[in-house]
């Protein structure tokens, strides 16, 4: 809306002049911080008005520019230099980008093709890391799928010895449980058979979350002459389905921070302390957990993380799974000074392809 407008509506001229700067302003704060990002250099007015079609004069660009820097949105690192974002101007932006600029077909197949080679959860999740480090240059993480969310795909028993079986779990996002059961008694092929029927069918499509109580259920009923070698199987799978693993990481392209060491304040800790948070994958995990929302990008900057080794970056991260079902979350860390249209870009896409992937699995 312009100044020549607002003048023809009559009680709403302030309104609209105030709309119409702080439209401007933000304008410049969007120049500021995605120069930065470009440069890591601090950006003066001159620097703004030769790069950029902002349509008012050098002196309006200073003057909105320390509008900008007394309310928090800007600084000056040094007396007579330019001037940076701070975390709450590039919060400002993050909650302004109107749009993310999609991957092309090509990028987008590339993810897909990379990820659809993954021979197992494992690989699927290695890879994951990989593409969305060298896709955003940060550091990614990806939580291992969270098993209270999972139902039982399939349960295979197989025989090892006659006094020792071998089972495997297989949940539909992709988690494979193996565990080894010794009996008290030695089985045949056919009450190996039972065996398998019995807990496959009381097993297939359960939660884990009531998969336990399934199994009980099986080792009551249990016919007396196999019931020794049942209570042995039911024991271990409840252990087994117990155990929950959630608080697994995979995390790929730490060497980047080194590319970005320049970003990380001594007076924050440096470098050093952003390694020291990552290595306690309880601290990452606590971030991830609160943003597993499929579909919704979440970025945390600076003090919003609420972890004190981790106030010179943003965490952006969302969840992953298929069906409406969130297998667990993904996302990368890096230096406030980030491409954050490219970052929520990428972070959004490995998300989706690598639910896809693990869900035809």
């Amino acid at each position: 809306m312009d100044d020549t407008y607002c003048m023809a509506v009559a009680g709403y001229w302030e309104e609209c002049r105030v709309s119409s700067t702080d439209d401007r302003r933000f304008e410049i704060l969007r120049a500021i911080v995605t120069d930065f990002v470009d440069t890591q250099e601090p950006i003066g007015s001159k620097a703004l008005v030769e790069r950029h079609q902002l349509g008012v004069s050098s002196a309006t660009v200073r003057n909105d520019m320390a509008v900008l820097e007394a309310e928090g949105y800007i600084a000056q690192p040094h007396t007579s230099s330019g001037r940076i974002p701070t975390d709450k101007g590039y919060r400002m932006f993050v909650d302004r980008i109107s749009e993310i600029k999609p991957l092309s077909g090509a990028e987008r197949r590339a993810i897909l093709s990379v990820l659809d080679s993954g021979v197992d959860l494992d690989d699927v999740l290695r890879r994951s890391v990989r593409l969305l480090a060298q896709l955003t240059r940060q550091v990614a993480v990806i939580q291992y799928p969270v098993l209270s969310t999972a139902t039982v795909r399939h349960l295979e028993v197989v025989s090892l010895s006659p006094s020792r079986l071998l089972l495997v779990v297989i949940t539909d996002n992709g988690r494979v449980e193996q565990r080894m059961v010794v009996l008290s008694e030695d089985v045949d092929d056919d009450d190996l058979s039972r065996i398998r029927d019995m807990f496959s069918a009381a097993l297939h499509g359960q939660r884990l979350e009531a998969a336990s109580a399934a199994v009980a259920e099986v080792a009551n009923g249990t016919p007396a002459d196999i019931r020794g070698a049942v209570v042995n199987v039911a024991t271990v799978l409840v252990e087994t389905l117990v155990e929950r693993g959630d608080d697994r990481l995979v995390l790929g392209g730490t060497s980047n921070l080194t590319r970005s060491a320049a970003d990380f304040a001594p007076v924050l800790g440096g470098m050093d302390t952003v390694l020291e948070a990552l290595e306690e994958q309880v601290v990452v995990l606590k971030l991830l957990a609160t943003t597993q929302r499929m579909g919704r990008v979440t970025v945390q900057i600076g003090e919003e993380t609420q972890t004190e080794n981790l106030r010179g970056t943003s965490v952006v991260s969302t969840g992953y799974g298929a069906s409406g079902t969130v297998f667990g979350g993904v996302g990368v860390v890096g230096p406030t000074r980030m491409d954050y249209p490219g970052t929520i870009a990428s972070v959004a896409a490995v998300a989706k392809y690598v639910g896809e992937v693990l869900a035809e699995r």
